[in-house]
């Protein structure tokens, strides 16, 4: 299933090793502190307990966030780089 991952990590170095463990899950960058790709249940659950020790300040916050492929398929991206939330063109840029 497709998974939305989104974080707001306040100390660099710990933002820096998230990202790279996201990167070793299969997940691509979207944004700076974003995140998107395929995660199973199975996968889910690893991360979402891996990435814990993250969350180190009261402001920190990480979300993983399953997406359909119906609702996946109704985002509105807006971008002037053409970023896709999914690999499907029914995806409307404005």
């Amino acid at each position: 299933m497709l998974h939305l991952v989104v974080y707001d990590i306040s100390d660099n170095y710990t933002r820096t090793k998230l990202s790279k463990l996201l990167e070793r899950f299969g997940l691509t960058r979207v944004q700076y502190s974003a995140f998107r790709g395929e995660l199973n249940p199975n996968d889910r659950e690893v991360l979402a307990r891996m990435v814990r020790k993250f969350v180190q300040d009261e402001r920190d916050c990480i979300f993983i966030i399953p997406l359909c492929m119906r609702c996946a398929s109704t985002a509105v991206v807006i971008s002037n780089t053409g970023v896709e939330l999914v690999k499907d063109k029914s995806i409307e840029f404005i």
